[in-house]
Order: C-alpha cells, then structure tokens, then sequence
C-alpha cells in the first residue's frame, strides 16, 4: 500500500513539474551591452477575394526592462518590402531611462513600407542589462471591421 502511495506521489510530482515548463517558457532572463533587432512590421495586408490592400497603422515600441540602468538607442531604421531604406529614425543617440519607453509611429495611409516592411533598432548599454522588449503593434480600422497584432523583435546581431 505504501509503495502505491509514493508511486502516486512521485507520479504527481512529475506531471505537475512538466505541465509547469510551458508556463515558466518566456520567463529566461537574457542580458546583453548592446544588440540589432528585427522588427517585421506591415503596413497593410490582404483580404478578400480579389486581395485588396487592408492599411494598417504600426508603433515600434522599445521598452526598457531593466531595473536600474539606461540603453541607448543609435539607430532605428525602416525599410519596405524591397529592402529599400524608406525612412531612419533619430539624428543622434536616444537614451532609454531604465523601465522607460520609446516609440516610433507609422500611420495607418502611409503604405511605403508595404507587407514586408521591418524595422532594425540598434542599441547598447555600457552596463550588462536585461535586454529590452522590442514589438510593432499593428492595427487597422474600417466601417465596423478591425484588426490588430503584434510582431516580435528578433535579435540578428550581438555587440
């Protein structure tokens, strides 16, 4: 009987610790002194059956998460779906107070960018920091009918 009662436990245990992995998933703690991120963004997408354009408006937001030291922000850059640089952001530096934010606004009848559109967002610390929270929320209205997302920032260099 004893036996039954461990095994129960010890199988509880385990369920209970690899149901938990999911939910710890996107709580890792990454430091950096400076990175370059990628942002997809879209300045419209398609719909219907004849794929009409659907126009969206973006904000970059970059969010520093760090308790107690400033990033800066050295370039911000936006491109369209070719590539092509269609507009760069901030003529020097912009420091990011620690748990402050900073954005970058697209509106909604601007369509240069295209549904491939990206941002990159340069940035460093002279300290180690928790690494900064860079997203593009999307959102679109027309008539009664609405949409909104968001895209996440990957890193593609570490400085």
């Amino acid at each position: 009987m004893r036996s039954k009662t461990t095994a129960s436990i010890i199988l509880t245990l385990f369920a209970v610790v690899a149901m938990a992995g999911p939910a710890l998933a996107g709580r890792t703690l990454y430091q950096s002194k400076g990175q370059t991120v990628y942002v997809p963004v879209y300045s419209h997408i398609y719909q219907g059956p004849k794929s009409r354009p659907y126009n969206l408006s973006a904000l970059l937001s970059i969010r520093n998460v760090d308790y107690e030291h400033s990033i800066t922000i050295s370039s911000v850059r936006y491109y369209n779906s070719s590539g092509a640089l269609v507009q760069s952001y901030f003529d020097k530096p912009v420091t990011v107070p620690s748990m402050g934010t900073k954005e970058v606004y697209i509106m909604e009848r601007d369509t240069k960018g295209g549904s491939g559109a990206n941002f990159t967002v340069r940035w460093a610390s002279e300290s180690l920091v928790a690494t900064p929270v860079i997203q593009a929320v999307m959102i679109g209205t027309a008539s009664t009918q609405g949409i909104s997302f968001v895209c996440e920032g990957v890193v593609i260099e570490e400085h």
